[in-house]
């Protein structure tokens, strides 16, 4: 964990005014649809910040930043994969595509994403439900 989070200019300053902006759409969609642990931690050798949403120990999903990027990972394990698989029409081709390029693991597919947009929303909101009923109204 880190000793303290990242700033606003922080999150500015490393993604850019357009990509902060949808940084903090993606994050105000998870809020108000879930009551979460919010953790910041280093992001590792790829990224520069890890920002986990957790509740009872479990991982809903997982943004990370670095200068210029950031990603969204939801982590599929063997029933949610099904789910999905059930529904995937219902997705967009280029979610669909994502998840089929994606190795299987043996703790489940580690869907990541890389947003320039808000076009995946939707398809990111669904996927996070297979994880997770919302817990907010």
């Amino acid at each position: 964990m880190l000793e303290k989070k990242a700033s606003r200019n922080d999150m500015l300053t490393l993604l850019g005014k357009p990509l902060y902006d949808i940084w903090m759409q993606l994050n105000e969609m998870i809020d108000a649809r879930y009551e979460m642990e919010q953790i910041w931690h280093q992001g590792g050798k790829a990224w520069t910040y890890e920002y986990k949403y957790r509740r009872g120990g479990k991982t809903l999903c997982t943004l990370y930043a670095r200068e210029n990027h950031f990603g969204f990972m939801v982590i599929l394990g063997k029933y949610e994969r099904e789910k999905f698989e059930a529904d995937r029409e219902s997705y967009s081709e280029v979610v669909q595509a994502i998840y089929d390029q994606t190795k299987t693991y043996h703790d489940g597919k580690w869907l990541m994403f890389e947003p320039t947009d808000t076009a995946m929303f939707a398809d990111f909101i669904k996927l996070l439900a297979i994880k997770r009923k919302p817990n907010r109204k």
